[in-house]
């Protein structure tokens, strides 16, 4: 282990005497603070603190992906090419120590840069309400919608497959499907989730005067004088006239009611007006929540409107409480930044086992680059013809479905509107990105190396 470890050392030594790595650091060291009070986003509080964590964390994140990708191949190539590992290997040292040592050193590099950006952008930010001019309703809702960790519940989406079947076979008894279907399973599946969508948008749709209701369980509320938000966003039918529409809502244990029991827990009402195609959220003491878990939401779209109000599948309704601090989910988030470079380091040195830099690093980036978008691919693929999407089944989507989906699990995309990245998914990434396809990838390069001929014998 002590070998392993003094290759680890120099490793990071010999990484922080590149050129790139300093041009990197100091562009952060000098970025980061400019972009603090630089940034302004939507002139809100809100919006300056999700602007800059979101560019911050971002500029971070990509340049420190570079930094591994560079610093694992070039530590590792240099070394045979400057014949610097013949003196190495005749220590005596063992090939798996040194490629144990090469990916532990660009580790310990990334954790001690990746705390000392993280720590600077976490500064800005809990400082930032301090200078920067800000109401006490801006300073309300930073609070409640970024400095903290709120998980999401959405309406359990109602089965239609039955009424997807029924309309799919009613249409085709009357010769009214598209031409273009015949013969094409894709097209037939593609025109029945058109089906599904068209029917799942009716049951949450409410005309003049109808209502609707949804019913939540698992609310887990921490604390009872804290707040839970009806996070919701209107379609409708016709535009009206100033973009806005009429809404009263209740919140609370509709079951009291139903069963007669007494009020136990209060039922809050409220009356609203808001943009259409504008997400927006209703603030609601959090002893609406049943002691059980469960609360109800209802909505009435009251004769004040003369449209059909829709509450599209995707984002129409969603019930959102603190469940976590912005401390804990920002440190979760910065782990789950290193998990990425876990990933990248153990695929800079299996690269960089056997090939030269440059070919190396083109493999390496064309990964990285790959895995930022594999989630984009792998769904587009599903739009295709039968013949293209037959090659992608047999030839590509194995080897995608092996790159982590950087795209799909960002810290950004949590911590930036305020979402719980919990432990179970950050569990699960380090399972299958670190323990499962970066150690795979580590295995490869032992593999490849031990048998690799560093220099030849010549007579």
């Amino acid at each position: 282990m002590s070998k392993i470890w003094a290759v680890a050392i120099n490793t990071v030594r010999q990484a922080l005497r590149l050129k790139i790595a300093a041009v990197f650091i100091v562009l952060l060291l000098v970025l980061l603070p400019v972009m603090g009070f630089k940034v302004t986003g939507d002139g809100t509080l809100k919006g300056r603190l999700q602007t800059f964590i979101s560019y911050g964390l971002s500029l971070t994140t990509l340049l420190l992906c570079l930094l591994t990708i560079v610093g694992s191949i070039y530590t590792l190539t240099s070394d045979v090419k400057q014949m610097q590992i013949f003196t190495v290997l005749t220590k005596p040292v063992r090939r798996f120590q040194l490629i144990l040592g090469k990916f532990l050193g660009i580790i310990l590099l990334d954790v001690l840069l990746l705390g000392l950006f993280s720590a600077i952008i976490y500064a800005i930010v809990v400082n930032m309400p301090g200078f920067v001019k800000a109401d006490d309703t801006e300073l309300a809702r930073a609070d409640n919608e970024f400095f903290t960790a709120r998980a999401g519940l959405m309406p359990q989406q109602a089965d239609v497959s039955k009424d997807v079947d029924s309309a799919y076979e009613k249409l085709r008894q009357n010769g009214e499907l598209p031409a273009d279907l015949e013969g094409s399973r894709i097209a037939v599946k593609n025109y029945k989730n058109e089906l599904a969508r068209r029917i799942q948008l009716s049951k949450r749709a409410a005309a003049v005067g109808q209502e609707l209701l949804w019913e939540f369980n698992n609310v887990k509320i921490t604390d009872p004088n804290q707040k839970l938000f009806i996070r919701f966003k209107y379609d409708v039918s016709v535009n009206p006239s100033d973009l806005q529409v009429y809404s009263s809502w209740i919140a609370g244990d509709d079951r009291q009611i139903k069963l007669g029991t007494g009020v136990k827990t209060p039922i809050y009402q409220f009356d609203r007006r808001d943009l259409i195609r504008t997400a927006r959220e209703i603030e609601v003491p959090a002893d609406a929540v049943a002691d059980d878990g469960y609360i109800a939401v209802g909505f009435f779209n009251p004769p004040l409107n003369d449209t059909v109000i829709i509450f599209p599948p995707e984002d129409g309704l969603e019930i959102l409480y603190k469940a976590d601090t912005f401390t804990a989910n920002f440190l979760r988030g910065v782990l789950l930044v290193l998990i990425r470079l876990v990933f990248l380091a153990a695929m800079g040195v299996l690269a960089g086992s056997f090939l030269s830099f440059p070919v190396a690093l083109l493999l390496s980036l064309a990964v990285f680059f790959t895995a930022n978008i594999s989630g984009f691919i792998i769904e587009s693929f599903e739009y295709v013809g039968k013949g293209v999407s037959d090659i992608y089944n047999v030839g590509f989507k194995t080897l995608l479905q092996l790159l982590p989906q950087f795209d799909k699990f960002s810290t950004t995309t949590f911590l930036v509107p305020g979402r719980l990245l919990s432990w179970t998914v950050l569990a699960e990434l380090v399972l299958s990105t670190v323990c499962l396809k970066a150690v795979l990838l580590l295995l490869l390069a032992l593999l490849i190396f031990h048998y690799r001929e560093i220099a030849k014998v010549t007579v």
